[in-house]
């Protein structure tokens, strides 16, 4: 009888064990939920009725399961590590209530993992919010980390229909919050527009976030469970598929490696290599889903962060601190997911014309008179630059908000000669303030004691680090009377120096000692449970001590805001004391950078690798809201090479912010100082870039007035075509230029991908029409590929030296037909330089249009900034047939030209007013 017992109990498990199995399948995996591989069934319930819009898109389940071995019983790729924090014995993996099974390599998955069934939080009843919903998650059962919170708060906003919104946190004590300022204001939407669906899973406690129109699973916290302690914040979820990108900034490809990589995102003064934590911080991400779909999700969180990605495809985040803030953008195409991003973060500002031009710079420019040659040899050479930079070779004694008297005693003079000559001037500006001058000589340093802008150490007194001047003190930019304090020396400097904007460096911040001169407590803010896997092993490690005190929190919290909240505060300084638009340029960033300031990518090697690689980081800043972005042209550290400067130049000339800066030791690299054959090369790429500028400009008006991206991944553009998804070699301006550089020593011709479509070379017009395929095109050193898209026009004009002059410019277009003979464009146009021209309707705008045999012009807006500006010629990629005449506005036009085997009209000599309507026809 006891045999038949056991027997019948077995086949009942078994059969149980089917059951469940089968069920979850056949109820799951057309949903594509991973929970197909746990032993948890899912018993959905009808809520009770609720006048909550939001429970019309949300359902709520409980689970039951049990323990066995099966529980441990994961393919390889889809555990999650329960040892995170440290290398575990078995016996101590399995004191965690964890499943240890080792693997041939030590790296890869996980030995010790979470079981299928793993004690969490449990969920109860949701109930009105202020801003939404709540429910409180209680843990009955502790995990294994230390001073865990056992009850936690959830917060679900429906913040539009394209944005949903979650926090987590401890509703006892007041835990430090990211203060970003708002963005664009979200309209709630009726719940039969929301893109999303949401269910909550009970206990152990999890969320999953649907796709609306499909079902598609966008995020499934449920796979692993929620830790939430003091110091380590932990949420696992799985990703819709392996196109993701984000998490910057690192020094990676464009689509992310999920093969078991971390990224840590914690400010560090690092020069960009591989497996580092380098300038900025950004915990967002964008996958890109099937079908042309994609959806983002930001952290917003300022504490130190690892991210594990893994083949599942799987992510998990954990934090050192904070709250869990967590924002899911619903796209459903890529560029709105960037859009409904900047909603929450702000929309990059609109820079002034002048800094789309050319930078030069060096460390090394020793004294004003090698400045002022630099920039002759690069007019008297025909090169275009608008900006003449210099590094801390001006200051005295490397101390910030002075000049060296003796090596540019004439700085002043020498700025209001650039100015005469249409040029504009940059200098560094460190945030280290001396602190070791002797009493009544340095007065940004004894103001800033009796002001108490300084950051303090854990005892009260002015924490003292070092960097170039020595010992320095940190300003605290979270403090109101600091950035006060700020504009006043900046203004103090400015009435000797007009500087036309400042360049913010070294402010991750970074200190060449650890912590302080004087070190550190030894506490749990110096070293908490959990580090991250960062530079230096230590989170002050190149840095201040985590316990330095600030107007708004600890260090700990602040440190990945420091580069941002300066940002903020120059940029309001410039903006008070010049009444022009400002230019910043910084190093560090953090979301909400690009509202204040430029990036660029730190000191990248002069070598091919780092060319290669600067295409994606100037592509993931465009999707955090930074398009004002590039990296040093030709290499900031080690010798360039004169075909490695040449194809950077090029290159360059296609980054959105195109600076050349060099390292003091290395051979010169300015434009002037090669061969014949490469500067001739150079100078064609930067006079293309010139004549492409109220192009570029007009493209940033629209970063700035519509939150869409300037360089552009192909994907954001091409998001159905898969050839698209992880391209970074090749990248758009806008939708309507694509640029395929060569990045490899001694090619001469590059295999370019060109989207389904008709591509025109905007060198001389020539149709390549694809299917969505690769090209192998010729690459001489003198040439970079640009195709221009069917059914564009773009606005150009004649390049100059400096914009200044350009700017005067008579304008010309360049029209790419399609098939049916149409095209469309557009531009912006204002002084390049007041305020808030869009915000205040002073700007004008024109569409261009192209159809039946005529080019259209309709100004919507005039400022009187076309006034005096004409269009002189334009160009007509795709004209099947030669004309036989050219007509402008009904008159007769003589100077024209078509080329036959390019199918290229171009009509010169025009004198249009741009201020009026205009049409070019012409006919057969």
């Amino acid at each position: 009888m006891d045999q038949l017992s056991n027997l019948t109990t077995a086949l009942f498990l078994l059969a149980w064990s089917f059951f469940v199995l089968f069920y979850g399948f056949t109820h799951l995996s057309n949903n594509e939920v991973p929970l197909v591989r746990s032993v948890i069934y899912k018993n959905s319930e009808p809520k009770a009725p609720n006048t909550s819009k939001s429970d019309m898109h949300r359902a709520t389940w409980r689970t039951s399961g049990f323990t066995t071995d099966r529980e441990c019983t994961v393919d390889p790729e889809s555990r999650f590590d329960c040892g995170r924090d440290r290398v575990l014995s078995q016996g101590e993996c399995e004191d965690r209530g964890c499943c240890f099974s080792p693997l041939p390599s030590p790296v890869g998955p996980p030995w010790c993992f979470y079981p299928r069934w793993y004690p969490g939080y449990k969920m109860g009843p949701f109930s009105p919010s202020r801003r939404g919903e709540s429910a409180t998650l209680t843990r009955t059962k502790p995990s294994y980390l230390t001073e865990e919170i056992p009850t936690l708060t959830l917060e679900v906003m429906e913040e539009s229909a394209e944005c949903l919104h979650l926090t987590i946190k401890d509703p006892s004590t007041q835990r430090y919050e990211v203060p970003l300022p708002e963005g664009v204001s979200h309209t709630k939407a009726d719940a039969q527009d929301v893109l999303y669906t949401t269910e909550f899973q009970e206990e152990p406690f999890g969320f999953i976030v649907r796709r609306a129109t499909n079902g598609r699973v966008i995020m499934n916290t449920t796979v692993a469970p929620l830790l939430f302690a003091d110091q380590y914040l932990q949420m696992s979820t799985t990703l819709a598929s392996s196109f993701v990108s984000g998490l910057g900034e690192h020094y990676t490809s464009l689509v992310l490696d999920l093969n078991w990589t971390s990224l840590t995102l914690w400010n560090r003064d690092m020069a960009p290599h591989a497996d580092a934590n380098l300038y900025g911080s950004h915990p967002f991400y964008l996958v890109q889903e099937e079908c042309g779909l994609a959806h983002g999700v930001f952290l917003l969180n300022s504490n130190a962060i690892e991210v594990i990605l893994q083949p599942t495809p799987a992510l998990t985040w954990i934090s050192t601190g904070g709250i869990l803030d967590l924002y899911v953008f619903m796209g459903p195409d890529p560029q709105s997911v960037i859009r409904q991003y900047l909603q929450v973060i702000g929309y990059p500002m609109m820079p002034p014309y002048w800094s789309l031009g050319f930078h030069l710079c060096r460390w090394g420019y020793t004294t004003s008179n090698a400045t002022r040659s630099v920039a002759q040899q690069m007019h008297s050479a025909n090169f275009p630059m608008d900006v003449q930079w210099n590094d801390l070779d001006y200051a005295h004694q490397q101390k910030v908000f002075t000049f060296d008297p003796r090596r540019f005693g004439d700085l002043p003079k020498m700025v209001e000669e650039f100015h005469d000559r249409g040029m504009k001037y940059i200098l560094i500006l460190d945030p280290g303030i001396s602190s070791t001058s002797p009493p009544g000589t340095y007065p940004p340093f004894e103001d800033g004691v009796k002001r108490d802008v300084f950051i303090k150490n854990a005892t009260g007194q002015i924490l003292i680090g070092k960097v170039w001047p020595g010992p320095t003190a940190f300003p605290d930019f979270t403090n109101m009377e600091t950035r006060k304090w700020w504009e006043d020396c900046i203004r103090g400097f400015y009435s000797e120096v007009p500087v036309d904007g400042l360049w913010i460096d070294m402010n991750e911040p970074a200190s060449f000692v650890q912590g302080s001169v004087e070190g550190c407590p030894d506490n749990d803010l110096e070293r908490p449970p959990y580090t991250p896997r960062v530079v230096g092993g230590q989170l002050n490690s190149g840095t201040l001590c985590m316990s330095a005190q600030q107007k708004l929190s600890t260090h700990y919290n602040l440190h990945n805001l420091y580069g941002l909240t300066e940002a903020y505060a120059t940029h309001s300084a410039l903006k008070n004391i010049r009444r022009k638009r400002p230019f910043v340029l910084s190093r560090s960033s953090f979301p909400g950078s690009g509202r204040f300031s430029a990036v660029w990518t730190g000191d990248v090697r002069s070598d091919w690798e780092q060319l290669g690689f600067s295409i994606p980081a100037v592509l993931q800043f465009s999707l955090f809201g930074v398009p004002l972005v590039g990296a040093d042209i030709c290499g900031f550290g080690g010798d360039t090479t004169e075909e490695l400067c040449v194809r950077w130049m090029q290159l360059g000339a296609f980054y959105p912010f195109m600076r050349n800066h060099n390292d003091k030791p290395n051979a010169p690299q300015e434009p002037f100082v090669f061969g014949q054959e490469a500067q001739a090369a150079m100078r064609s790429a930067m006079n293309l870039r010139y004549s492409l500028l109220p192009f570029l400009y007009t493209l940033f008006h629209h970063a700035h007035s519509s939150a869409t991206t300037v360089a552009r991944p192909l994907f954001m553009e091409f998001p159905t075509d898969p050839n698209c998804k992880s391209i970074d070699q090749q990248f758009l301006w806008g939708g309507s230029l694509l640029i395929s550089p060569v990045l490899k020593q001694g090619a001469v011709k590059v295999a370019a991908y060109l989207p389904l479509g008709t591509w025109y070379s905007l060198h001389n017009g020539q149709p390549f029409y694809s299917e969505g395929q690769f090209f192998l095109l010729p690459a001489p050193l003198d040439t970079i590929n640009v195709h221009m898209r069917e059914g564009h026009i773009i606005p150009q004009q004649e390049p100059a030296l400096t914009t200044a002059a350009s700017h005067r410019k008579p304008f010309f277009l360049t029209a790419a037909l399609s098939a049916d003979g149409s095209a469309r464009g557009d531009l912006f146009w204002d002084d390049g330089e007041s305020l808030d021209t869009f915000e205040m309707q002073n700007y004008s705008y024109i569409i261009f249009t192209a159809a039946q045999f005529q080019i259209v012009s309709e100004p919507l807006k005039l400022n009187g900034a076309l006034d005096s500006l004409v269009l002189g010629g334009v160009q007509v990629f795709g004209v099947d047939s030669p004309p036989l005449y050219v007509l402008a506005n009904g008159e007769k036009v003589h100077d024209f030209v078509y080329q036959a085997n390019t199918k290229v009209l171009t009509v010169t000599r025009l004198a249009l007013p741009m201020s009026k309507p205009f049409t070019i026809q012409w006919g057969p």
